[in-house]
């Protein structure tokens, strides 16, 4: 049965991703779907796309693509978040073939071997990859025949003329690809998984995985068509192609990140209403906001605002906004709302962005759940909380122990196919129609889930206990010039003992430390983990401390490869 809470906002359910954009396109045709902003030497120049535009450019590539044969075949697609990365997408899974996103971070010899593995057919890429699909191609290792550029490159076919062409064939009377049917039960999508320890399984998603996905997101998020969202997480993570579709789904205005250390800028310079990005980012913001409120010596004035807010808030007086307009004006002064996914947001950071009246809320899930499996709303949050279920997901925890934790169970039409040519694996997972997430967690009285960790990442002691490194990894995170960092356990003898290594911040180092040496620096942090150790039990105490300013090997989504790192240490 769906909790009631879950089902704050007007959603409407659809089958397949193309009903969900002709829907969009009858209601609003003409708002801007995206804004591209075009370098001319030195002029900036922005061009407006509205989604009238946008379905055009879509049923022109997509017949383009079937008149060229692709029709029912496996296209890749990479590159950077961008425009013609959505139209390739949703042009090959409304009426084309199957999508393979390519993960664009990957060496060569990985993309190649994705190819290979997916059986692609066909690669849409943009042109820093010119160099690669060019020695791709030369090793003939893959079955790809077809070479689509999103830029103009004189060697392969460029993706606008591609659309010019399909455009001219529809207005001939051409249908191929605007009427073919969809099964939406079928493989649309084959997705690589961002596997932090092992290679990467590929897995099969349909229509009605991500539509369902979509709707249990409209439903729960309060998304409107006068937002506009900067599209941050890689579209070839769930998270980020679904994410935007969902957007699209709501009529919303989308627009694109220059870079990690442009945020701020491109945050002011398109007034960005919503945020959706990876905790890592969210949480430095977060400490950045403070640094600089420390910094003017504004903070007493701030917390006693803070107090005074919460205070009228009891009342039904919201002054949040007003009160820290300066704050949010640094921050674009459009932005109302940030959503966190990929992992745990730390629940001080949410509480803390709602203080100052931007909705901060985080969700869970994985690839194989399209992706979101669970989530907080505006009215149903709870510190250290991921959420409830999603609107039509069944979570169950299966095996709990004593304090109620166990590994993560989802029924839903959200869950995967299955793992394409790997039937050892999907049977791994997938028991009497139960999707076995291997990630722990407890539910409380009310149905909040608490994730505390990977199955795989639990620090086993020699006496039994249990200690997950991501409840360590939260309290030191919240350390000021903490960037990164990794709990782990280090084999000592026949026993483990718990350790931690820690990535400082150059910039904080630079203005608190410039005068320390590393043994000093090392001796403030030991002082300020001795201080978390004095809030846990004894078995949960860290004792062993690697301390660098070099950022340590993650996921293209901002997740530290555990098993990479711990082989360096």
């Amino acid at each position: 049965m769906e909790d009631k809470r879950m089902n704050l906002y007007e959603a409407e359910e659809f089958d397949n991703i193309r009903e969900i954009i002709k829907n969009v396109v009858k209601k609003h045709s003409e708002n801007k779907a995206f804004i591209i902003k075009e370098t001319k030497g030195e002029e900036i120049e922005y061009r407006n796309i509205t989604y009238k535009e946008l379905d055009n450019d879509i049923d022109s590539l997509g017949t383009a693509l079937v008149n060229k044969g692709l029709k029912g075949k496996r296209i890749a697609i990479i590159g950077k978040n961008r425009y013609e990365w959505v139209i390739s997408y949703i042009s090959v899974i409304n009426g084309t073939g199957i999508a393979v996103p390519l993960d664009k971070g990957l060496p060569e010899v990985e993309i190649e071997s994705s190819l290979i593995r997916s059986s692609a057919d066909a690669i849409i890429f943009e042109s820093t990859y010119s160099e690669m699909i060019e020695n791709i191609k030369k090793n003939g290792k893959t079955k790809v025949t077809e070479f689509i550029c999103m830029d103009q490159n004189e060697k392969y076919e460029y993706i606008y003329n591609l659309i010019e062409e399909g455009n001219k064939l529809l207005e001939e009377g051409n249908t191929e690809f605007t009427e073919a049917e969809i099964n939406n039960t079928e493989m649309s999508i084959l997705l690589f998984t961002s596997g932090t320890t092992s290679a990467s399984k590929a897995v099969m998603l349909s229509h009605k995985n991500i539509a369902s996905n979509i709707y249990a997101m409209t439903k729960c998020e309060d998304i409107r068509s006068t937002d506009t969202n900067i599209a941050f997480l890689p579209f070839h993570h769930t998270f980020g192609s679904t994410g935007i579709l969902m957007f699209l789904s709501r009529g919303a205005t989308n627009v694109f990140c220059d870079g990690l250390r442009h945020i701020q800028k491109n945050l002011n310079e398109y007034h960005v209403s919503i945020f959706v990005c990876v905790p890592l980012l969210i949480e430095s913001i977060y400490k950045k906001i403070w640094q600089e409120i420390e910094k003017t010596g504004q903070t007493k004035k701030v917390k006693f605002g803070i107090k005074l807010s919460k205070f009228l808030l009891k009342f039904g007086i919201d002054i949040r906004r007003k009160l820290f307009k300066q704050i949010i004006d640094k921050l674009g002064g459009e932005l109302r709302y940030v959503i966190s996914g990929a992992s745990g947001l730390d629940g001080t950071v949410a509480e803390g962005f709602r203080n100052f009246g931007i909705e901060a809320v985080q969700g869970y899930g994985l690839t194989e759940t399209s992706p979101v499996l669970a989530a907080e709303t505006p009215k149903s949050y709870k510190a250290g909380s991921t959420g409830l279920p999603m609107p039509g997901v069944e979570i169950k925890i299966d095996n709990p122990n004593e304090e109620g934790i166990g590994e993560i169970i989802a029924k839903g039409p959200n869950v995967m196919l299955g793992y394409y040519e790997n039937e050892e694996e999907t049977n791994k997972v997938l028991k009497d129609g139960w999707f076995y997430t291997g990630d722990l967690a407890y539910i409380d009285k009310e149905g909040f889930i608490f994730i505390t960790g990977r199955k795989k990442n639990v620090i086993v002691l020699k006496n039994g206990k249990n200690i997950y490194p991501e409840e360590l990894e939260t309290l030191v995170g919240q350390l000021p010039y903490v960037a990164e960092n990794m709990v782990y356990g280090k084999e000592k003898g026949d026993d483990l003992v718990v350790s931690v290594k820690i990535v400082y911040e150059k910039d904080y180092a630079k203005n608190n430390w410039s005068n320390k040496t590393q043994e000093e620096i090392e001796k403030i942090i030991w002082d300020d983990i001795k201080k978390i150790n004095s809030t846990m039990p004894n078995y949960k105490h860290i004792k062993n401390l690697i301390v660098t300013d070099k950022e340590m090997i993650k996921t293209t989504t901002a997740k530290v490869k555990r098993y990479e790192e711990m082989k360096n240490l």
